[in-house]
């Protein structure tokens, strides 16, 4: 029975050749998806730790030490500064902006914070200097309007973005206070190097982890949006392998009824075609994984798909291949050996 179910994949190859580019197509997208949600996460995870923040310090009612943050004066610094197993503590001051470019005006994301390395200039020194990410495409010396105040850029950060392809920029703190508070002494929380014994009342601590996940929420039902559209995509796949083998079953009415009539079981016949719809999962799976690394750079934001998801398709490629199988099932096991001697 392997011996048929693949001399009928040779004999049918122009459908299954069909059938494999289209379901590649199909998991392509789906890889893509994933390395779309993966670039959200990662791009936020490596804004946060270019700050060298270990713990963010922010008022009780707040949701997060940047989005989700509540302004507090600044004075507050000298007081968390002071808790055992503290190091260093820094204010930290984070705002939604736009940068003006000529005619043209980006959103940006803008941080009163101890400034990344840069791969050109140097940090900024005063509230009228700024270093901003290499993909707003500006140079040292350049003069950039950001909100209402005009910096002059000092240094460049290699491709430092945020929720989305948005650009960060960095100021220092004054300069950031500036900007988001009118030059008041606020700030949006506290950063802090080494663990802190306690947190003074009414303040609250998050790590890493948690000032990413503030970064992300707006991005929450982009979440929920791709992971919907890739469960419909996985569908599109078993129904495009599915209806391969369920118009592979119609043809071969009659093999699987010579199959039965010289003794052939039931199980082998079923067995030959989940090969069928395994194979062309399989092989459409390798397919998609090249296409979604060729078409990833096309995207204008930040793809990267994990290797867990390459290592996952193979998986479900097999269950996708076997559910799809079912497709022809009942019709093999209701075909009449007697069929097999009636005539055309």
């Amino acid at each position: 029975m392997l011996i048929a179910a693949l001399r009928d994949l040779q004999w049918r190859r122009r459908r299954f050749i069909i059938a494999i580019l289209g379901t590649g197509v199909v998991f392509a997208m789906t890889l893509v998806l994933t390395g779309v949600s993966n670039g959200f996460r990662i791009e936020a995870r490596q804004t946060v730790e270019s700050l060298g923040i270990d713990t963010f310090v922010m008022k009780s009612g707040a949701t997060g030490p940047f989005l989700g943050a509540s302004p507090f004066a600044a004075e507050q610094v000298g007081v968390v500064a002071k808790v055992a197993g503290v190091t260093d503590a820094v204010g930290l001051v984070y705002s939604p902006t736009t940068a003006k470019d000529g005619t043209s005006t980006r959103n940006v994301n803008l941080f009163g914070a101890p400034a990344p390395p840069v791969t050109k200039g140097r940090p900024p020194s005063g509230p009228g200097e700024i270093a901003v990410s290499s993909t707003l495409g500006r140079a040292v010396g350049d003069d950039l309007e950001v909100g209402s105040k005009t910096l002059r850029i000092v240094g460049i950060v290699d491709n430092s973005t945020a929720l989305v392809n948005q650009p960060n920029v960095f100021v220092t703190v004054a300069g950031a206070q500036q900007v988001a508070f009118s030059g008041q002494p606020l700030i949006s929380s506290i950063g802090l190097r080494g663990p802190p014994a306690r947190v003074p009342d009414g303040y609250r601590a998050v790590g890493r982890d948690g000032a990413v996940d503030d970064l992300l929420r707006p991005l929450k039902p982009a979440y929920q949006t791709l992971t919907i559209i890739a469960v419909l995509l996985w569908i599109v796949a078993a129904l495009i392998v599915g209806s391969m083998i369920y118009l592979s079953a119609l043809e071969r009415t009659r093999d699987f009824a010579v199959f039965k009539a010289v003794g052939v079981s039931t199980r082998s016949v079923l067995g030959g075609m989940a090969l069928q719809a395994v194979l062309v999962a399989i092989v459409s799976a390798a397919l998609g994984a090249v296409l979604s690394v060729a078409l990833a750079p096309l995207f204008p934001m930040r793809v990267v798909v994990p290797l867990s998801a390459f290592l996952l398709l193979p998986a479900v490629a097999i269950v996708i291949g076997l559910l799809a199988s079912a497709a022809g099932l009942r019709r093999a096991v209701t075909v009449d050996p007697a069929l097999a001697f009636g005539g055309p």
